[in-house]
């Protein structure tokens, strides 16, 4: 379970992204995250894996407090957490399956890091997570040869080949053309349905966001504004979440 208590998130430049935000996640959900840009919407999953800090409250997740959490025991807790950009963050002058082995690095020997050295089980499951997104035949193709869709699924199978317990997406279609994003969306509604992986989307497409999520959180100048089944996102909630401008937030 992830769990918010009272969280605030103050930057040094005075911006307030996160204002006594109180939340409750349980495993195998699937949340999809609105609002309009700077609300706090890439804010709120950061915290989940410690890319930003939170300067109030309280944040657990499994009853682990995240912020007590340094060195070696974050980096650990950071492997069950499985982040996913809208840039993808691949190397693109390599080959598929070479992207998705970098999952493996943090814990080999430096010197087979180092060489790119990686046994056969790692290969092996590997393939087994490109498998899982169905690019397994792309994986001896040099990635910047793929189109946008399947980089993105290559970010995916990194991502699975970390056995993450949750999955935090910042804006992963943005980039995407509709179909495409619906295929990688898909993707997500698959692995979340049959590995019982949490998956955390912040999404600007609120079509998705409906079609795809079984629960929906609006946010809005750092507040929830909503927070409930996709199925009772009415207009009125529509306007609640995108009315107005969002001051002193930054995402």
């Amino acid at each position: 379970m992830i769990k918010f208590e009272n969280v605030t998130k103050k930057y040094p430049n005075g911006f307030v992204g996160l204002k006594n935000i109180n939340l409750e996640i349980e495993q195998g959900e699937f949340v999809a995250i609105i609002g309009l840009s700077g609300a706090g919407k890439s804010t709120l999953i950061r915290t989940i894996n410690r890319m930003h800090d939170v300067t109030g409250g309280k944040l657990t997740v499994d009853d682990v407090d995240v912020m007590s959490l340094q060195g070696k025991a974050l980096r650990q807790f950071r492997r069950k957490i499985g982040m996913i950009f809208q840039s993808f963050n691949l190397i693109t002058r390599t080959t598929v399956i070479k992207n998705v082995l970098t999952a493996f690095v943090p814990e080999i020997p430096w010197y087979r890091a180092a060489f790119g050295i990686f046994t056969k089980e790692e290969k092996l499951k590997a393939m087994e997570c490109l498998d899982k997104v169905g690019i397994l035949d792309k994986s001896f193709v040099r990635t910047d040869q793929l189109s946008g869709g399947q980089q993105q699924r290559i970010a995916l199978a990194r991502t699975l080949a970390q056995n993450p317990q949750i999955i935090l997406a910042d804006e992963p279609v943005a980039a995407l053309d509709p179909v495409t994003a619906t295929q990688v969306m898909d993707d997500f509604k698959r692995i979340n349905k049959d590995m019982n992986i949490s998956v955390l989307i912040n999404i600007h497409h609120v079509d998705l966001a409906l079609k795809y999520a079984d629960r929906v959180i609006g946010i809005r100048a750092g507040e929830i504004v909503y927070d409930g089944p996709s199925a009772n996102v009415t207009d009125e909630v529509l306007d609640r979440i995108y009315k107005g401008k969002s001051e002193g937030v930054k995402a």
